[in-house]
């Protein structure tokens, strides 16, 4: 679960610190615990990673990841959810290493995977900045 938080006319990306996406720019997220929805799990790890709080959440994409885990293809599902800022400054954690928000023309500079260059689009491409 991830979540695709917009300030203005910019979007929340951390930097992956670890395998399988190190080095690459991604909205704030991982996985479910046992008896966790959802939501939960995306408002958990957007605070573990960037110490910040999240308001209502809203399903906006599902989207499906091919990965290689200690040499096995695996397929993860990622639901990306939207949030309602609630303010603060991100500071990295957990798996980041860097936390930002980044306006879509430094989205496009950064390595990002296609689903999260297209979301950043979709969420940010009639934005003046």
């Amino acid at each position: 679960m991830s979540v695709a938080l917009r300030r203005g006319g910019r979007l929340l990306l951390v930097k992956r610190g670890q395998a399988p996406s190190l080095g690459f720019y991604a909205f704030p997220g991982g996985r479910v615990e046992p008896g966790e929805t959802d939501e939960a799990a995306a408002a958990r790890e957007l605070c573990e990673e960037t110490g910040l709080e999240v308001g209502d959440l809203s399903p906006l994409r599902e989207v499906m990841i091919d990965a290689v885990r200690d040499g096995e293809a695996l397929t993860y599902r990622l639901l990306v959810f939207a949030g309602k800022d609630c303010g603060g400054e991100p500071q990295a954690a957990s798996d980041a290493a860097e936390a930002g928000f980044f306006t879509l023309a430094e989205i496009e500079m950064l390595s990002v995977t296609d689903s999260v260059a297209e979301l950043a689009r979709e969420l940010l491409g009639n934005i003046d900045e």
